[in-house]
């Protein structure tokens, strides 16, 4: 390894040095450099070897230790947590397995979003944060304290393209993502959901083609089921998210009206797409006319220091839509969320108020101001540190209690993990027999139009404390027992 200087964040915000170290060493373990089950070099050799301080290295090695990337084993050094298994890097693609299809989900998607209201619940179904980690009394505080400064502005319409002060905020912060764009560029919507619903709207008509990754945060198919939509469904990878090679074969057999997909941080899968493969991606899409529409809600959420781009960072000419709010990072009740319609605007503008008419004031006043004070990067930190380990120590554990043969996703960001079990597993069977011990989970089905995945489910790990390690091992040996049925 080479030397290594005081790293600083394309903001110019100062990083700690040990978080750099923290995650040069992940990025080593994610691309296999250092193997499960490696040794990694000594604190002292390392130390030297980056030239910075063995305390330095010892807080990097702890920050790794809580991501459960490393283990130290007394006497012997720091080595490479054994994990399991990884989904298959690569997905196999048959022609007959890319066409578009009709979508009908709802049943049971509505079924899961109910049992995330249910407080009896052990909450593994829904990808909703975890309330003890959002920062409820500062962002409360903010709330009433712009009550009393701005009264009228706090019970007036934020007429389209919504509250100013807030998309300036939002402009400044989308620099991190690689995008320049003005204040005026951004429309505030009630959620992203609603952000890409707009988007959907305004492109498509009904019998219209989207494009999606597979598997598919089944919000996606909801809303093209509501508007009259097909699915194409484009085989995702862990590693890289959806496959561009598919993507390209859909494009030349199909006739496509936009491609909606996660470019960071998938759900369900949490994979990140690589820089170079979303620049092709727009590239790619660009060439042919067709829309992106890019849904980038976790990615303020990455386990590393640095934030990845959004493919919006590679547009020049307005083709990407980008969609995005606050809901899996601070507050999720105050619905808001944004748009940055790029060519589109106008007519995303016009269905905003036909739609409803503005988003709520006082939500997006609260969210300005603590956006502006600093609020916000502090409350990042510190979550991305607590998921990361959330994320890891879930992993661990569905690897000691689920079935032999058992694989699950190794997510860089976000707090979802993707399971998959042995063929003899039923997802959906599973979904009704944990419902019986009020434990909730997301089966594999419901993130695909077609029903793939019936061995996948998706689990929540915001929640995850040692004390629910009982409540997995319980689900766990439902699967066990479908396993040697």
């Amino acid at each position: 390894m080479d030397s290594m200087q005081t790293q600083t964040s394309h903001k110019g915000a100062h990083t700690p040095l040990y978080v750099s170290v923290a995650d040069r060493l992940a990025r080593m373990i994610d691309q296999q450099t250092f193997l499960p089950g490696d040794r990694v070099p000594s604190i002292r050799n390392l130390s030297r070897q980056l030239k910075v301080s063995i305390n330095t290295v010892k807080e990097a090695y702890a920050l790794l230790e809580d991501r459960r990337l490393l283990e130290a084993r007394p006497q012997s050094g720091y080595y490479v947590c054994n994990r399991l298994p990884d989904i298959p890097a690569d997905p196999e693609i048959a022609p007959s397995d890319i066409s578009p299809t009709g979508v009908s989900i709802g049943e049971m998607v509505e079924m899961i979003m109910r049992n995330s209201g249910e407080p009896g619940l052990v909450q593994f179904g829904c990808a909703i944060p975890n309330p003890d980690l959002l920062p409820i009394a500062k962002i409360g505080r903010m709330l009433a304290n712009e009550a009393r400064l701005r009264p009228v502005d706090h019970v007036s319409y934020t007429m389209p393209p919504g509250c100013k002060r807030l998309r300036t905020e939002i402009a400044k912060r989308l620099l991190d993502c690689g995008c320049t764009v003005k204040a005026r560029d951004i429309v505030t919507t009630t959620g992203c959901s609603e952000a890409v619903f707009l988007a959907l709207q305004a492109i498509c008509r009904p019998g219209d083609t989207v494009a999606v990754e597979s598997p598919v945060y089944f919000n996606f198919l909801q809303l093209i089921q509501t508007l009259g939509l097909r699915a194409l469904e484009i085989p995702a990878t862990q590693r890289e998210g959806m496959s561009l090679e598919a993507l390209r074969y859909a494009l030349d057999h199909n006739r496509v009206k936009a491609v909606l997909c996660i470019t960071n941080f998938s759900n369900p899968l949490g994979a990140c797409m690589p820089e170079e493969r979303k620049r092709e991606l727009v590239n790619l899409l660009e060439s042919r006319d067709i829309p992106l529409i890019e849904d980038d809600i976790h990615g303020d959420l990455g386990f590393d220091n640095e934030r990845p781009l959004a493919a919006k960072a590679y547009d020049q000419t307005g083709n990407v839509i980008l969609c995005s709010s606050f809901s899996k990072t601070v507050a999720p009740g105050y619905r808001v969320g944004w748009i940055v319609p790029g060519r589109f605007q106008p007519e995303i503008e016009r269905l905003k108020m036909v739609v409803n008419l503005a988003a709520a004031a006082p939500t997006q006043l609260a969210l300005a101001e603590f956006l502006a004070n600093g609020g916000y990067d502090h409350h990042l930190r510190h979550i991305r540190r607590v998921y990361a380990q959330k994320v890891a120590e879930m992993s661990e554990a569905i690897g000691r209690h689920f079935p032999a043969g058992t694989r699950v996703t190794r997510p860089q960001g976000g707090f979802c993990l993707w399971v998959e079990m042995p063929d003899e597993v039923d997802a959906l069977r599973l979904y009704a027999r944990a419902l019986k011990h009020k434990i909730t989970l997301a089966p594999g089905p419901v993130f695909s139009a077609t029903g793939k995945f019936r061995n996948c489910i998706r689990l929540n790990a915001a929640f995850w404390t040692d004390r629910l390690e009982g409540t997995l091992k319980t689900l766990g040996g439902l699967a066990k027992e479908m396993v040697g049925s």
